[in-house]
């Protein structure tokens, strides 16, 4: 299959726009810093993500999918 190089430099480009959308859109969801009773905390990524796994083992559980 050929491709014309305006088509795959137009497609690489629009894919690698994209990316770039969905990376600065990801950045903005996620507060660089949090405001609580004063104090400027920083979110801790790697304890929420401990929590959704545990809440994932426990559905699981729900679930009975381990015997």
């Amino acid at each position: 299959m050929t491709m014309n190089k305006k088509k795959l430099a137009a497609a690489t480009a629009a894919v690698f726009t994209y990316i770039k959308t969905e990376e600065e859109t990801a950045s903005l969801a996620v507060p660089d810093r949090v405001q609580v009773s004063g104090m400027e905390v920083k979110p801790n990524v790697w304890g929420s993500c401990g929590r959704s796994d545990l809440m994932q083992i426990r559905n699981m559980m729900q679930m009975r999918v381990f015997k």
